[in-house]
C-alpha cells in the first residue's frame, strides 16, 4: 500500500515504499483520476527505486502524459525524448514522437484561451512549427502507425494556420507600407501552401501589391488566376473586377481627401481576412 503525507502546507509528498507492482498500479490509478500531479510523483518514485524493473519502461513513457496532462509541456517534450533516446526499438516509441507533437502544439496556449475565443494565427507560431515538425518525423519513421490517421489530420489544420499566419504577416507589412515584404509573404503562401484556404488571399495580396509597386501587368496576371480559382473574393466584383484601395483604375480616396488635398481621411491600408464558407 502507499501512504502518502503532507508537511509544508502540502508542497512536499512522501510515499512509502510497497513494492514495484503495487507503486505501478497506485500510478494508474492517479492517471485514470486526472491526479497527474501524484501520477508524476508515483511514476518517478517507481523509477528511481526499480530502474530495471518490470515496469521502469512503461513508466517511463506514461510519464509523457503526465507532465502533459499537468500542462507542464515542456517536461512532456523532455519525458518524450529520453524514452526515445533509452528505447530507440521499443514497439510503444511512436506514441513517444506523437506527444512530443501535442506538446509542442500546446506549449503556447495559455489558461484564459481555453475559454476566450482567440486567434492562434495572430500570434507567434513558432511553436505550431515544430509541432508540425515532430508530427512529420513520426509519419516518417512510422508511417504505419496507430497515431498517423491523427497526426496527418492536425498537419493539415496546422498547414492552414501557418498559411494564415502568413497572411497576417502580409497585412502588416501593408499598413507599414513595406509593399515588396507583403508581395513575398503572398507570394510564399500562393507556392508553397498550396490547398489551404488562405491561397485567395495569397493571391488578392500579390495583385495589390504588384499594383502598389506600379507593375500592372503582373497584377493582370494575379487577378486573372484569382478569379479563375476563387470567384468568390470580396476584391472581386460581380463582373470579376478587382476592387480594392488600390486597383486598376488607380488610388481611390473619398470626397473630403481629395478636398483636403489628403490631409483628412486617407485610404485605409489594403487589409486580407477572407476565409471561404465550408
Amino acid at each position: 500500500m502507499i501512504s502518502a503525507c503532507s508537511w509544508f502546507g502540502g508542497d512536499d509528498i512522501e510515499i512509502a515504499d510497497s513494492g514495484e507492482q503495487q507503486i505501478y498500479f497506485d500510478a494508474q490509478r492517479h492517471l485514470e483520476n486526472e491526479n497527474f500531479d501524484m501520477a508524476i510523483r508515483t511514476l518517478q518514485l517507481l523509477e528511481s527505486r526499480y530502474p530495471f524493473g518490470r515496469y521502469a519502461e512503461q513508466a517511463q513513457l506514461e510519464l509523457v502524459y503526465a507532465h502533459y496532462g499537468a500542462y507542464e509541456f515542456e517536461a512532456s517534450i523532455e519525458a518524450a525524448d529520453r524514452f526515445i533516446r533509452l528505447h530507440p526499438q521499443h514497439p510503444s516509441v511512436d506514441y513517444a514522437y506523437y506527444m512530443k507533437g501535442l506538446a509542442s502544439f500546446d506549449m503556447e496556449g495559455d489558461f484564459l484561451s481555453k475559454f476566450v475565443p482567440t486567434d492562434d494565427t495572430k500570434r507567434d507560431i513558432s511553436h505550431i512549427k515544430q509541432a508540425f515538425a515532430e508530427f512529420a518525423q513520426l509519419l516518417a519513421r512510422f508511417p504505419d502507425s496507430a497515431y498517423a490517421p491523427d497526426a496527418r489530420a492536425r498537419m493539415v489544420h496546422m498547414r492552414n494556420m501557418i498559411a494564415r499566419h502568413e497572411i497576417h504577416v502580409a497585412n502588416y507589412y501593408f499598413r507599414r507600407g513595406a509593399y515588396m515584404a507583403a508581395l513575398n509573404r503572398g507570394r510564399y503562401v500562393v507556392e508553397h501552401m498550396q490547398q489551404t484556404p488562405s491561397v485567395a488571399d495569397g493571391l488578392a495580396i500579390m495583385a495589390q501589391a504588384y499594383l502598389l509597386l506600379g507593375l500592372d501587368d503582373l497584377a493582370v496576371d494575379s487577378i486573372d488566376v484569382l478569379r479563375e480559382n476563387h470567384p468568390a473574393h470580396p476584391l472581386l466584383d460581380q463582373n470579376g473586377q478587382f476592387r480594392s484601395v488600390y486597383d486598376l483604375d488607380g488610388l481611390h480616396r473619398s470626397f473630403v481627401n481629395k478636398m483636403t488635398f489628403g490631409l483628412f481621411d486617407p485610404p485605409k491600408p489594403p487589409q486580407f481576412n477572407y476565409r471561404p464558407k465550408s
